[in-house]
């Protein structure tokens, strides 16, 4: 089970640092506009962004699930 979790923790930590940096990529973050100031999220974006927050929360709960002193 502690080793599972391990792994887990390992696959998700990859998957995340790639959606951070696919996102830092994406051809929308490099349009510097300033005349709007608020822009949605649309297709892919939104996508990525949604997949992103998702693996960060699981990330840290499953962290916090390690950190337990039953996995000590």
């Amino acid at each position: 089970m502690e080793i599972a979790l391990y792994i887990a923790i390992i696959v998700i930590s990859a998957v995340l640092i790639a959606l951070v940096v696919l996102q830092a990529r994406s051809p929308g973050m490099a349009n510097r506009d300033t005349s709007s100031i608020y822009r949605t999220r649309r297709g892919l974006e939104k996508t990525l962004y949604q997949a992103t927050l998702v693996l960060g929360v699981s990330f840290l709960l499953l962290s916090l699930i390690a950190s337990l002193p039953i996995f000590g």
